[in-house]
């Protein structure tokens, strides 16, 4: 069962039905996850002034309502980070490994009714950030007013979800076939850390990867974070 799969089982339920027929569909899509699919977990925390200093002086240069928020540049470093892991991106199907040429990203949404969906932005990293932070908004709300089209259910070669404002520190995911990979992240907060021999309070997201062990292992899941903490260190070097 895909997501797709589970966006129509919602949807054959009567309205007042609908969270609890999605509940049962993501229940059985999940079941089978765990099942099947042998996971794997690592998490980094990684600092973050350095992405929120460039994104702050970005933001001065917007009106409000043109403004781009933290979960956009985070969905761009993954993208630009699977370009460098590509054995993250793709499918798993009739026994082997599907790699795709483009970062459709699946953006975990909470849907009103209960349940959850992940929709796909297409091609994330060959977008700008403004195109990005457009898409993500155009889908949230798009997913929630259930206007969403089939093509976003199917076509994500990986899923991101973001807890963040949930309170969550740490997400730990479970991935979504027949994808090979779930990205988490959790609060944004502030946290001693030393940086140059010097201690100084910044913030800090943990960004957490779940994996098909069919697929990678453990070193490559720990290169995925590493590159993905650098690439954060440095935001101009995939956001410019």
């Amino acid at each position: 069962m895909t997501l797709e799969d589970v966006e129509q089982a919602a949807s054959r339920a009567a309205p007042a039905d609908r969270g609890a027929a999605m509940r049962r569909a993501i229940a059985a899509a999940m079941s089978r996850s765990k099942r099947e699919i042998p996971h794997y977990y690592l998490a980094e925390t990684i600092p973050l002034r350095r992405a929120v200093a460039w994104l702050s002086r970005q933001n001065e240069q917007r009106p409000v309502t043109g403004r781009v928020l933290m979960a956009a540049v985070l969905l761009k470093a993954v993208a630009a980070t699977l370009v460098r892991t590509s054995e993250l991106n793709g499918y798993f199907r009739e026994g082997g490994f599907q790699p795709s040429p483009a970062v459709h990203i699946g953006v975990a949404i909470g849907l009103r009714q209960g349940g959850l969906v992940a929709p796909a932005i297409h091609d994330v990293a060959g977008k700008s950030l403004d195109r990005v932070m457009a898409d993500l908004a155009d889908l949230v709300k798009r997913a929630r007013a259930g206007s969403l089209r089939s093509s976003e259910l199917s076509d994500p070669t990986i899923t991101v979800t973001n807890l963040g404002d949930q309170g969550a520190e740490s997400v730990f995911g479970v991935i979504y076939p027949p994808q090979v990979a779930l990205v988490g992240f959790g609060r944004m907060h502030e946290r001693p850390w030393v940086e140059e021999g010097t201690v100084a309070v910044v913030p800090v997201v943990t960004a957490s990867l779940a994996a098909d062990h069919r697929v990678s292992d453990g070193h490559r899941g720990g290169l995925f974070l590493a590159t993905l903490r650098d690439l954060l260190q440095q935001p101009e070097s995939f956001l410019e």
